[in-house]
């Protein structure tokens, strides 16, 4: 599979890059972000942090607005930024923000039109990693995190897979999708009526019946717009009691929805991974 770089920015000594490929999972073309810290260009084989953004973003929301690269050039681990959804003149889509580009849920959609081109759970679990490893100074240990529909993402793919990834990590996630207005007007469309297909892309349903424990941490702001009504980490935290889930969350006064949030408290998630993955 080819790829090509379109843009190169040097970062804390590691390089910001973004490439283009054809996905034959998605049926597309794509775009992807990657830092590679400067032990890669030392000729390490530096471990990988698969980052899943949320709703109208790409990938270049983090790795513009994260400020992540400092600490991830110390610790020595590339940052991985996929696109949120599939992209193209004929691709599906829809008027609205939440739903169709930009808001791909990380889903296997099983409803036309969406299916053509909704596979982003593929993409992200096999596609895309083996595309990273064959191409990059990246070696087969990985971590993966995100922000709301892509901290829904990053949490359920973990549950899904939990000998793939050595931690996961969310900001602000859509823990509860059964039971939200952006879950269920997504899940309806790309999903069908069928609420067991639902509950395996929903993290409070995956978490309370988990018999596998990744490391995991959340971040949480309490001035969060979404808080109550699309978020509900309340929901996860108790499935999490019921299988008795290792889950941490923290929560922070003030805090918002935005990447200032992000931005806040994303070293300290850099090194909760760094730990995991033994770097």
């Amino acid at each position: 599979m080819s790829i090509e770089n379109i843009s190169s920015n040097k970062s804390f000594g590691g390089w910001n890059k973004q490439y283009t490929h054809r996905s034959a999972v998605l049926n597309c073309e794509m775009r992807f972000a990657i830092y590679l810290p400067p032990q890669a260009s030392a000729g390490e084989t530096v471990p990988a942090l698969y980052w899943l953004s949320g709703l109208t973003c790409t990938d270049e929301n983090f790795m513009q607005k994260s400020g992540a690269q400092r600490v991830a050039a110390e610790l020595g681990i590339a940052i991985i930024a996929p696109d949120t959804s599939p992209r193209g003149d004929d691709v599906a889509d829809d008027e609205a923000y939440d739903l169709g580009k930009g808001a791909g849920f990380y889903v296997n959609a099983t409803q036309a039109p969406w299916n053509r081109h909704y596979q982003m759970y593929d993409y992200i679990v096999k596609e895309l990693p083996e595309l990273i490893e064959a191409s990059f100074p990246v070696s087969g240990l990985r971590s993966i995190s995100g922000h709301s529909m892509g901290g829904h993402g990053a949490l359920t793919i973990a549950l899904k897979n939990p000998l793939r990834y050595q931690s996961v990590s969310a900001f602000s996630p859509i823990s509860n999708p059964l039971n939200c207005p952006w879950g269920q007007k997504a899940f309806t469309q790309y999903l069908g009526d069928a609420k067991a297909q639902w509950q395996q892309y929903d993290a409070s349903e995956l978490i309370r019946d988990a018999r596998q424990f990744v490391p995991a941490r959340i971040e949480q702001g309490n001035a969060d717009q979404f808080l109550e009504e699309q978020l509900k980490p309340d929901t996860l935290t108790s499935a999490a009691n019921v299988s008795g889930y290792p889950l941490e969350l923290y929560s922070h006064d003030g805090y918002d929805h935005s990447y200032y949030f992000i931005a806040s408290f994303i070293e300290d998630h850099l090194r909760f991974h760094a730990a995991h993955l033994k770097v």
